[in-house]
């Protein structure tokens, strides 16, 4: 051994004695909120630097940062930016600005709904599905800073391109959060006619601001579909001596049947064990309980109704 290199650590990763080379720090994107090329470049941000990694193009001409790409307002966002004037967001996505789930929807589709004056020529792109119509100005708000249309507004819309049961769900979230049924009742009635008024027409005596969970209103439609007499919604349960026992997704007291839909959450240890004492308690005072999860009511409806017939009868 050379006395040069003696008492001297050799630099790991190479097998002759010289040193590795240090890895450059991965340099991060400029880009930190939706963008064109034009407006990239306006703050610096040059074409090559658009290609990097952290940067997601999501059509022609429109780039957001990859880490936020996920949220329906970035999307957003980078939508309105090559959409012609007075374009707002619509259906699904104003959907989602208002807090509202729909059940049954493809979750791999991340496209905004854009609602377009009539008379413009935008097309539907990769990450935007374009509507055509002229909307009253009583129809458009904002939230979070973006122009949206009104809750009741959004319902009709959504009438147009949902089944009746994700319609149900809607209807039953906006009866508890933000419209009167009267509001909703007003939107038809300005627009009675045109894609989705039937659906709409069915659908909305049916709305429950009660309901605690999007497919619990999907299975109500179904029991409405299948001729099942209305069932009662989050009622409460008492027993013999007046001492509240729980509250049921949906009862039928004369028949003491009660149907509850079980969604991720009963999965908790603390949940399910609390679930297993209460229909304990319930079954004991003569209540015959049903329970069913978004695999039952998805994928074996008829089967599902079926069981609730048979413990009606």
């Amino acid at each position: 051994m050379s006395f040069a290199t003696c008492g001297r650590r050799r630099r790991a990763g190479s097998l002759l004695g010289h040193p590795s080379a240090v890895p450059s720090r991965r340099v991060r994107s400029r880009l930190t909120r939706p963008a064109t090329r034009a407006t990239a470049r306006a703050e610096g941000i040059r074409d090559w630097q658009l290609r990097h990694t952290d940067v997601e193009r999501l059509s022609r001409d429109t780039y957001v940062p990859r880490s936020l790409s996920g949220e329906v307002t970035t999307r957003l966002a980078a939508a309105l930016l090559t959409a012609p004037a007075g374009a707002v967001a619509s259906h699904r996505t104003a959907a989602a600005l208002w807090g509202l789930q729909i059940p049954m929807q493809e979750p791999t589709d991340q496209r905004v709904d854009l609602t377009v004056p009539l008379a413009s020529r935008a097309e539907s792109r990769r990450d935007r599905r374009v509507y055509r119509c002229d909307l009253l100005e009583g129809d458009v708000t904002r939230r979070r800073s973006l122009p949206v249309t009104t809750p009741e507004r959004t319902w009709r819309d959504l009438a147009g391109v949902l089944q009746p049961g994700p319609l149900l769900a809607v209807t039953d979230q906006l009866l508890d959060d933000w419209c009167r049924l009267t509001d909703l009742e007003a939107q038809l009635a300005a627009r009675p006619s045109g894609r989705g008024s039937a659906r709409a027409r069915t659908v909305l005596p049916l709305g429950n601001g009660r309901a605690e969970s999007p497919m619990e209103s999907v299975l109500r439609w179904l029991l409405h579909e299948a001729g099942v007499p209305a069932p009662v919604v989050q009622h409460l349960v008492h027993d013999g001596r007046g001492r509240l026992l729980g509250r049921a997704d949906l009862a039928w007291p004369d028949r003491l049947l009660i149907v509850e839909f079980d969604g991720d959450v009963h999965r908790e240890r603390s949940v399910f064990v609390k679930d297993l004492r209460r229909q304990n308690a319930l079954v004991a005072e003569g209540w015959t309980v049903l329970r069913f999860s978004s695999a039952d009511i998805l994928g074996r409806p008829a089967a599902v109704i079926t069981e609730i017939l048979r413990a009606l009868r």
